[in-house]
């Protein structure tokens, strides 16, 4: 069993696009848009077959969650070696984006940093 895809309601849907494209090497299908809901949704795919499924919808609340809470917490990268965790931590950095921690070696073991990336979804890159 594998877990298909995980899915995410954005504010700017074409801007979470970007951001995964341009950090992550996302590939996108094309726009699919119900007028009867007004939901739109865009499933990106990364190199190892996993999926993220970004969705906007116009009754979808606006209000910010805070960013420690019950329910899916964070999106996790594995970039394969601490130098790309370095790299793309210090050029997501760099593009305005905050560093919560690291890159560091966390108590149990991993290298990894956490930032707030696209409207402020914490995002985790590892080895």
């Amino acid at each position: 069993m594998k877990i298909e895809h995980v899915a995410l309601y954005v504010r700017d849907l074409e801007g979470a696009r970007a951001f995964f494209e341009k950090y992550f090497a996302a590939q996108s299908n094309d726009l699919y848009h119900n007028p009867k809901t007004n939901f739109s949704s865009y499933f990106l795919s990364f190199t190892d077959g996993a999926r993220l499924e970004i969705m906007q919808k116009s009754t979808i609340s606006q209000d910010m969650l805070p960013v420690e809470r019950l329910g899916f917490i964070h999106l996790a990268f594995s970039l394969g070696s601490k130098e790309k965790v370095d790299q793309l931590t210090e050029r997501l950095k760099e593009d305005g984006y905050e560093v919560v921690s690291g890159p560091r070696t966390t108590g149990d073991g991993y290298y990894e940093s956490c930032l707030l990336g696209f409207e402020g979804n914490t995002i985790e890159l590892t080895i």
